[in-house]
């Protein structure tokens, strides 16, 4: 009993907490989709928010390349 509600505590901890890893990986696929579908600025809003609130994600250096390309900063 004690090992069933232990997994079920660990089971919904997970669920709910979420990596950032997870989240960030989320925001920059639906980026990456966005800049697909020509929607540039939702894109940078996207890339904007990875760097903002996952900055030590891989993602955000990602992000920042992205950025860096759609607003012509890159030679």
């Amino acid at each position: 009993m004690r090992y069933t509600l232990a997994a079920t505590v660990l089971a919904a901890g997970l669920l709910f907490s979420g990596c950032t890893g997870d989240k960030a990986a989320e925001l920059y696929d639906t980026a990456k989709f966005e800049e697909l579908q020509n929607n540039k600025e939702h894109a940078v809003q996207l890339y904007e928010e990875i760097v903002a609130k996952y900055p030590r994600s891989d993602y955000a250096k990602k992000a920042e390349e992205r950025l860096a390309e759609l607003k012509g900063k890159r030679p």
